[in-house]
């Protein structure tokens, strides 16, 4: 949303009414905040007091490294709800402190500072470190205001703005050469400077500037953060209307952010996620490999017996097999009623397949939408469970299913009754819930049952309250720690619900290079647990990117196959080749390794969840934050803290990637490499740049067993890898739950202590 007209006009679509000077300071009593009153025009006279606009700007210091900035316009609109849940394990103790001095006012929450310029007649507001030794942003000359559209013919317009929007913007200073990354699951370029991005949750696949997962939360390369506290619509101007600025713009009267000080990206993430949430753990089973039916490809039982006996007989386990949208009826979706043409016995098939192991776990499909070709249409309907029009009418409309309602989640008994629908399935012998969709939620006349909601505001929050629900259901039936989604949208907040999953891509080189970006950028939220549907969604993979997908794909935290009008078994991807590297051998050999590396992922994620950090498509920058190159990696990531891993893009198996300075050793033969510099070369599908960091104590479990991915990694013998490594340097085992069973920690003689927290038969490697 541009406001100007190149720099020095204004927009005719707009009026603009910037805050042109702090007229007063205003202490709060508990001396942690301050209340800045201040005009739009500057003051000279009492005469210029008269007839304008002034914006009250509160400043508050919230705990160590964060400090708050809201921007009012008029105090006297209702709050309506929702909000996001703010604090969800408790709010840390706060040590803020206001000083007045003759450079101005400053109020410090621990690391971090906001200093608002003492000059008369001047608007100037720095956050800086408090110990001065970095400045991170500020707010400079005419960077808050407001603004109205259509613009304004006279002052009395604003006794009716019926007609008009009502906006408040803040421009925060990008400084030379700051990248700025985030905003949720984006596919587009990583670094958003040049771009316009609206924070506004959509379905428009992985190739479109729209975006399923719309989070409020954006990282500088400067070592700070700003999470824009709102969960309505936000139109951001990064460096793309002024380059010198970052424009945050909200249609109403308030605009609240948080702005979070490291100084290191990984310490902003952690504080991100003490405001918003952190990760639950997922059980170990899920980050074996999960297999789909597909979504409009045609199946019963006889076919899903079929693919997870040839895969057993491959020798590839099928830890999660997962029914898509046609174990429903069509039209009927989402009644929770099993096609009776297909699955005539649904509970007895399940059981059937896991008593002869074939599965350890079954996912449906899900969407919190009723068809009315459902009878369950009309029975919700009456009961008051969908969302209604202002007039009384239940909303409908033909997009997806034919005359689909939306269920109304701010309704307790309409909450009740979709958490018996999963209490159905889970007495079946469901184990997980994928719950698809949930951005489309209409804004315009509609009318929530709670009646203290916005419907703007609901829009996005929609993916939080949808995915909260089903996970506590499924936490509820099988566990604390059992739980795990399949989610595709989200908001601020939604990562405490895993898994989340990239949405729909092609089957082309371009979109997996568009899933990479979309899991760099989601990371930097918090989410801990990431994947995307191997080989691509739509289209029919050709065997090539089906091979280098199911190398990234397995690398990733959790592994699905999944398309949408094909198949996605090895087999049917290259017509049963018996060639060296066909999809059936690359598959079991990607899915063996991903195994193998159990007893590490296992502890990242244990480390990641307790910090707020991405396991896995972690961004090198958040390992690297010193190395300028890190901030501009986009087609290469971190297996947490420790692996570098590279997906190739190539059809001829080409790779240009980048490490960064320091040693790195090759996962697959040892060889030692200098980092600081760009690599070329080619390897084929059994490979794919894979390097391990210098002082890696790396555990790796066994690649084929019994007890799938959920085996006692700690008790099955294996290797352990000394890459490098001198005194200190260690490793944490911890087992299948996630608790800590121990360290390995080199000593001053090179000697490994703590092996014998491992048992069965183990060998020591050491390389460098």
């Amino acid at each position: 949303m541009k406001f100007r007209d190149g720099m020095w006009l204004v927009n005719d679509q707009f009026t603009v009414q910037h805050a042109e000077e702090v007229h007063n300071v205003t202490p709060r009593g508990d001396n942690t905040a301050v209340t800045l009153l201040c005009p739009t025009r500057k003051i000279f006279s009492r005469g210029d007091t008269l007839n304008l606009s002034t914006l009250s700007i509160d400043i508050e210091a919230q705990f160590d490294g964060v400090i708050s900035l809201e921007v009012t316009h008029f105090a006297g609109a209702r709050r309506l709800g929702p909000d996001f849940e703010l604090f969800p394990a408790g709010r840390p103790e706060s040590k803020g402190e206001v000083a007045k001095n003759d450079k101005g006012t400053t109020i410090t929450s621990g690391a971090l500072s906001a200093t608002v310029s003492g000059n008369e007649h001047s608007f100037d507001i720095k956050f800086h470190a408090t110990d001065g030794s970095k400045t991170l942003t500020s707010l400079q000359n005419r960077s808050v205001g407001l603004a109205y559209s259509p613009a304004l013919s006279t002052p009395k317009t604003v006794e009716d703005l019926s007609s008009h929007k009502h906006y408040v913007f803040t421009q925060t200073e990008l400084s030379v050469g700051e990248s700025i990354h985030g905003l949720g699951e984006r596919f587009g370029a990583w670094n958003k400077i040049g771009q316009n991005v609206e924070v506004w949750n959509e379905d428009g696949g992985t190739s479109s500037e729209q975006a399923y997962k719309n989070i409020s939360f954006w990282l500088s390369s400067r070592g700070y953060g700003v999470f824009i506290d709102t969960p309505d619509k936000i139109d951001m101007e990064i460096g793309s209307e002024r380059c010198s600025r970052l424009q945050t713009t909200v249609e109403g009267q308030r605009l609240k952010w948080y702005l979070i000080y490291g100084p290191t990206p990984k310490e902003v993430l952690t504080k991100y996620s003490i405001l918003t949430g952190k990760a639950s753990r997922v059980p170990a089973w899920s980050y074996g490999l999960w297999l789909s039916t597909s979504f409009t490809t045609s199946y019963d039982e006889k076919t899903v017996r079929h693919f997870v006996e040839k895969m057993s007989d491959s020798k590839i386990p099928v830890e999660v097999f997962h029914f898509d949208c046609f174990w429903l009826r069509a039209f009927h979706w989402c009644d929770f009623i099993w096609d009776p043409q297909s699955f005539s016995d649904p509970a007895g098939q399940i059981k059937r397949m896991k008593d002869a192991g074939l599965v350890n776990k079954v996912s449906v499909w899900t969407n919190p939408y009723i068809g009315q070709a459902s009878p369950v249409f009309k029975y919700a309907a009456e009961k008051g469970y969908l969302l209604k029009k202002t007039n009384g009418d239940v909303w409908q409309w033909d997009l997806w299913q034919t005359g689909m309602a939306v269920v109304d989640f701010t309704n307790p008994e309409a909450c009740e009754w979709f958490r018996g629908c999963m209490e159905s399935l889970f007495e079946m012998g469901v184990d997980s819930i994928k719950t698809d969709f949930g951005e489309r939620i209409p804004t315009k006349n509609v009318q929530w049952h709670d009646k203290n909601v916005d419907p703007s505001r609901m829009h996005n929050y929609y993916a939080f309250i949808y995915n909260k629900l089903v996970y506590e259901a499924v936490q509820k039936r099988y566990g604390k720690h059992e739980a795990i989604l399949f989610a595709r949208t989200a908001c601020a907040g939604t990562q405490r619900f895993p898994l989340q999953w990239g949405g729909d891509c092609e089957s082309t080189p371009a979109a997996l290079a568009e899933s990479v970006r979309g899991g760099l950028s989601l990371g930097l939220a918090s989410f801990a647990f990431w994947t995307s549907d191997i080989g691509g969604f739509e289209g029919s993979p050709p065997p090539w990117i089906y091979k280098r997908w199911v190398a990234f794909g397995l690398l990733n935290s959790h592994s699905r196959l999944h398309g949408s009008n094909s198949y996605r078994v090895p087999w049917l991807v290259d017509n049963s080749s018996t060639e060296p590297e066909n999809c059936t051998d690359v598959l079991r050999h990607w899915v063996q390794l991903k195994r193998q590396l159990m007893p590490y992922l296992y502890a990242q994620a244990e480390e990641s969840i307790a910090n707020g950090w991405p396991t896995s498509v972690r961004a090198v920058a958040l390992e690297f934050p010193n190395d300028p190159t890190s901030w501009h990696l986009d087609r290469e990531f971190m297996v947490g803290s420790q692996i570098l891993a590279v997906p190739v893009f190539e059809e001829d198996g080409s790779a240009e990637y980048y490490l960064p300075p320091g040693r790195w050793f090759s996962f697959w033969d040892g060889k030692e490499v200098q980092g600081g510099r760009w690599v070329k070369e080619k390897f084929g599908f059994l490979h794919c740049p894979l390097f391990v960091r210098e002082g890696t104590v790396l555990v790796l479990g066994q690649a084929e067993g019994e007890g799938g991915f959920g085996y006692d990694w700690l008790s099955s013998g294996g290797e352990v890898r000394l890459y490098g490594v001198s005194e200190g340097d260690k490793a944490v085992l911890v087992n299948t739950v996630g608790e800590p069973k121990g360290k390995l920690e080199v000593h001053g003689s090179g000697e490994l202590r703590g092996i014998e927290a491992l048992s069965g038969d183990w060998k020591v490697s050491k390389l460098g």
